[in-house]
């Protein structure tokens, strides 16, 4: 695997499923190749609100009727949801826009999906897992009491029971990375991780905030991870 150089591109190299040739490109948000953690900046036109507002207000966006007899809650006052007719959402989840719901989606019994998510074909939010302003890739999977901040989940990456992505520090400050022998500062306090395609992590684990984690590595149950995952 490539290193992540100065002029490297991060995206090609954390998840490769989402080159312009890939079906699932149109269903993404744009991602700032160098600085991906863009999409968690709320201040950014790389955004996942600012892209989320863009997008919803020229699709058709959710019918609550269609949902009166159901025990599902919706928020939509801070923004637009988006559920697509093949989606699946079970009893007693709440949603929150701005977010987009795609085809194929998954949500599980008693799931809240917060402002600013981005759930792609496919993907599954399991049972009593929280989602909050994240990029769920195509067939990405946090199906049991999961929590996702401030992520990307890559295409086919899977959660294990009970694995938390952290975003936040305890001190607030700026979540700093270090990439080989350079430290760049994200400019955001909020940002949990970077996880590449078809990444699986064990249950019970913890990612600490500012987490890069490369393709088709695996993550035993209980793992305490942090910082670049190159794997061998």
């Amino acid at each position: 695997m490539a290193p992540l150089g100065h002029n490297m591109n991060m995206l090609d190299l954390l998840f490769p499923s989402i080159n312009n040739d890939s079906p699932y490109s149109f269903l993404l948000p744009k991602l700032d190749a160098n600085d991906p953690w863009l999409l968690f900046d709320i201040k950014s036109n790389y955004s996942l609100n600012y892209q989320l507002k863009l997008l919803l207000n020229s699709i058709t966006c959710l019918d609550k009727t269609e949902y009166e007899n159901e025990n599902i809650s919706f928020d939509d006052s801070k923004g637009l949801i988006f559920i697509h007719e093949d989606a699946h959402i079970s009893d007693y989840s709440l949603i929150e826009g701005p977010c987009y719901i795609g085809p194929n989606v998954q949500i599980g019994h008693s799931s809240f999906i917060r402002s600013n998510s981005w759930i792609c074909d496919g993907a599954v939010v399991g049972h009593a897992s929280e989602i909050k302003n994240s990029l769920l890739m195509p067939n990405s999977k946090a199906p049991h009491f999961n929590y996702v901040g401030d992520s990307i989940l890559g295409t086919s990456v899977n959660l294990g029971a009970g694995v938390k992505i952290a975003n936040l520090r305890n001190d607030r400050k700026n979540i700093i990375i270090k990439i080989d022998d350079r430290y760049i500062d994200t400019k955001i306090n909020k940002f949990g991780a970077l996880i590449g395609d078809d990444v699986k992590i064990g249950c019970n684990s913890v990612s600490n905030p500012g987490c890069l984690i490369y393709p088709h590595l695996s993550f035993p149950p209980n793992s305490n991870i942090s910082g670049l995952n190159k794997g061998d």
